[in-house]
């Protein structure tokens, strides 16, 4: 599956219209991103059923700044509307299909519980 280019514009029908989405905030001059680039793209066609989404930090500066991007590549997994994870860093390969399935193992139930608890 191809990369959606996510912008203030499209965020709100991408995320509440799919109950899994990952998000690569991203810059053209940012060497690490760059190189994670063609992993994100090789493990989104491991996975139909995710969206696999990219936020060019430069372009789209209030999307970064709501996700708090002080770092860039960040990866971000949201599942029915939640955010489950956002951290910064290009991860390799194994380690991407790793936290893909530990997204997929979430009971978001319970995520959804402890979030409500913690406001």
């Amino acid at each position: 599956m191809s990369t959606v280019e996510l912008t203030t514009e499209n965020f709100d029908e991408v995320v509440s219209g799919n109950e899994f989405v990952l998000i690569d905030f991203w810059a053209s001059w940012c060497g690490p991103c760059r190189q994670f680039a063609p992993v994100y793209e090789k493990v989104s066609e491991n996975h139909e059923d995710i969206v696999f989404a990219s936020v060019n930090t430069e372009e789209q500066t209030q999307l970064a700044a709501a996700f708090e991007v002080r770092s860039i590549p960040t990866l971000a997994v949201i599942r029915d509307q939640t955010l489950v994870y956002a951290n910064p860093g290009a991860l390799p390969e194994s380690t991407l299909e790793d936290l893909i399935s530990q997204a997929r193992a979430l009971d978001m139930e319970e995520v959804k519980a402890k979030a409500a608890a913690a406001e």
